[in-house]
């Protein structure tokens, strides 16, 4: 098991207990005690858990906090994965779309490179950059110019002007939060204001978060559920998360992580 797979799998057990034991992550990820040490401490420089003696602690996170891209790749990879696979099957040869910053559009990105004949808008240095190195020859890339936040995303009036004059099919989002009330929701003001312009410019908004989003509220709303017409997100959402945003969203996409990484190996 590689090491960003093993911390993805810590911090997935740091999210469903809140706490963690050396000697039980041992042997759920069948290495060493140093190696699992040597991981809660990369992790705890990250910011990512509270190392403590024997084990770690998960982290509360504040409304206002705002990981960088680095910290935020490590976290739920195979539902990212997973996600941005189903995501990519709603982009189709000769689509204007606009794609946010975020870990999870990244991994879209991927899937989108191999798409020809797509203008694509972006915000995110790290979007543009993959389709760049390897995207279609046919492909154009529109990187919007802004102030670059600890997330790499371009944002604020310069990002905002320059999506004014244009009209997309569709909008693909990641966010920092999901929540009944506070609606889809980041950490950064200028964020949520660059992301509302990319909504307006869209003719649909299609937003990929893996479940741990579901509750978390950022210090500012971008939209509210229902603006969304096609939420994908995987099955650790509870019974009772899937029934609210299958009520409020256009449609609900829940995917099988363990199924898509299963096919993804024996593709």
């Amino acid at each position: 098991m590689l090491a960003a797979q093993r911390r993805s799998r810590i911090l997935a057990e740091l999210d469903r207990d809140g706490t963690v034991r050396v000697t039980d992550l041992v042997d759920l990820l069948g290495v060493s005690d140093m190696t699992v040490r040597r991981d809660l401490v990369a992790l705890h420089r990250d910011g990512l858990l509270e190392k403590v003696h024997g084990g770690a602690l998960a982290v509360a996170e504040p409304s206002s906090s705002e990981p960088g891209f680095a910290a935020k790749s490590v976290q739920h990879r195979l539902d990212k994965e997973a996600i941005a696979a189903r995501a990519a099957q709603y982009v189709h040869e000769g689509m204007a779309i606009a794609v946010s910053a975020g870990t999870t559009t990244h991994a879209l990105t991927e899937h989108l490179a191999k798409i020809p004949h797509l203008t694509v808008v972006t915000n995110s240095v790290w979007v543009a950059d993959v389709l760049h190195r390897a995207g279609d020859s046919t492909t154009s890339v529109l990187l919007t110019g802004g102030l670059r936040t600890p997330s790499d995303a371009l944002v604020g009036p310069v990002a905002v002007s320059s999506l004014r004059s244009l009209h997309v099919d569709a909008f693909f989002m990641g966010v920092h939060g999901m929540d009944l009330r506070a609606g889809f929701s980041t950490p950064n003001l200028l964020e949520s204001e660059t992301n509302r312009a990319m909504i307006e410019r869209s003719r649909r908004l299609i937003v990929c978060a893996d479940s741990s989003k579901w509750g978390v509220v950022g210090l500012s709303s971008i939209a509210s559920l229902s603006d969304a017409s096609v939420l994908v997100t995987d099955t650790g959402l509870s019974a009772q998360a899937s029934a609210v945003l299958a009520d409020h969203v256009g449609e609900l996409v829940l995917v099988d992580v363990h199924d898509a990484h299963e096919t993804s190996k024996d593709a």
